[in-house]
């Protein structure tokens, strides 16, 4: 049940089949899960999804009318999980930029983490105005014309969720971002506060901000 390559690493996703067989419950076998999916009744991201071994990863959405469940994948500290969503959070998605090019006439290209590409036109990419986006900062992208609906900066006051590590599935609120002269962003160093009180400490490349002073999405309670 390997997931094919696709939008996300192979490291960090789970395929269709698998979670309609183990995860759902919705059929016994491998051919019984393929012919669920064949049939056309299950959607990732508002679009019909026919391949068994799609690969579903962070932050996706996955529905199935006939069962009227909604779920977005979210890391926990056993890995990805399917958690249960309403109606209204379904016409969205969160994705980081990974990355970030300025191409022809000096429009910006956002590559985000689910693989999509999303052209933003500015006229000036070297104004601030104009390019507001960096890389690690999150957008929400509504589903499935893949319009921007929001821009969440990594910043101290922002909630954020640990997408990996031993501190996996744990979210709060950014106390501190430490980078240092010279140090790639990815690799500094970020404390996050949980409603407990309780902090954590990991790398920006291990987080996803959900959200500008609270969280744009439901999200699992920790311990």
């Amino acid at each position: 049940m390997k997931p094919k390559p696709g939008p996300h690493p192979i490291s960090r996703c789970i395929s269709l089949a698998l979670i309609v067989r183990d995860v759902l419950g919705f059929a016994k076998t491998r051919e019984e899960a393929k012919a669920i999916i064949s049939q056309g009744k299950i959607s990732v991201d508002g679009k019909v999804q026919r391949e068994a071994r799609f690969p579903i990863g962070l932050m996706d959405v996955v529905s199935i009318p006939d069962a009227e469940k909604i779920y977005r994948i979210l890391p926990s500290q056993k890995g990805l999980v399917l958690h249960p969503i309403e109606k209204d959070e379904a016409g969205f998605k969160l994705c980081r930029i990974e990355n970030k090019s300025v191409i022809k006439d000096g429009h910006v290209q956002l590559n985000l983490h689910d693989g999509r590409n999303i052209l933003i036109q500015v006229k000036d990419p070297k104004k601030p105005g104009e390019d507001v986006y960096q890389t690690m900062e999150t957008l929400k992208m509504s589903i499935p014309d893949q319009e921007v609906a929001g821009h969440f900066r990594l910043t101290e006051g922002t909630p954020a969720i640990i997408v990996d590590g031993k501190n996996m599935g744990k979210w709060g609120k950014i106390v501190t971002v430490e980078q240092r002269p010279g140090q790639n962003r990815r690799s500094s160093l970020i404390t996050i506060e949980d409603k407990k009180g309780n902090r954590f400490q990991t790398t920006v490349d291990y987080i996803l901000v959900v959200g500008d002073t609270k969280p744009s999405i439901s999200l699992q309670e920790t311990e």
